[in-house]
């Protein structure tokens, strides 16, 4: 069975256009089968890109797991003094990336990396939607990783389901970070922000 966070090079195209309409502009995406949320924006990046929009961002911003390149593409429209990069373990994801970075005529750093590996700075801000299906193992690893790869004073936000593990992650979390805060609550999603001071 093919995951969104596995490379299957025989998996067969299905592109399709899917347009997004946040703070009264439409973002245009080419998306295709084996990525995340193939069809539509989903309603936790949705909630994300919300509560990310309220909040003072500044120096640079790491997308994690970016999919087609949502949140690194709307963050570095709303926020164009952010240094952005959007990273995925994906290869079709990270295609999909650049060609959606290129059609919005943005200035995004794509990066193919499993995790962090190819990532060898720390940033201020690191967003994520994690792929939940990975397993707790693998998805609190990243978590801790991404603790490792923040600046003093930076955030780590990320939007999980209560369903899937949101109360048990919230517990992890509170182990590497310093303050770890439930910023929003609706539709079973929970957005945490994670600052390490």
């Amino acid at each position: 069975m093919s995951h969104y966070f596995i490379n299957d090079p025989n998996l067969k195209h299905s592109r399709k256009q899917i347009v997004f309409r946040f703070l009264g502009v439409d973002y245009r995406f080419v998306s295709d089968k084996g990525v995340f949320s193939k069809d539509h924006v989903d309603t936790g990046t949705m909630l994300m890109l919300t509560q990310l929009s309220k909040r003072n961002l500044s120096g640079n911003f790491l997308d994690l797991g970016c999919g087609y390149g949502v949140i690194g593409i709307v963050i570095k429209s709303l926020f164009g003094h952010l240094t952005v990069v959007a990273s995925d373990i994906n290869k079709r994801a990270i295609e999909l990336t650049k060609e959606n970075v290129h059609h919005h005529g943005l200035d995004v750093d794509v990066v193919e990396s499993d995790g962090f590996a190819a990532l060898d700075v720390t940033f201020d801000t690191i967003a994520i939607n994690p792929p939940i299906k990975i397993g707790k193992v693998k998805m609190y690893d990243l978590f801790a990783q991404a603790a490792e790869h923040l600046k003093k004073g930076g955030s780590f936000y990320l939007v999980i389901r209560k369903d899937q593990g949101a109360p048990s992650a919230l517990k992890y979390l509170k182990t590497i970070f310093d303050e770890v805060v439930i910023i929003h609550r609706k539709k079973g999603f929970w957005i945490i922000s994670c600052e390490k001071t």
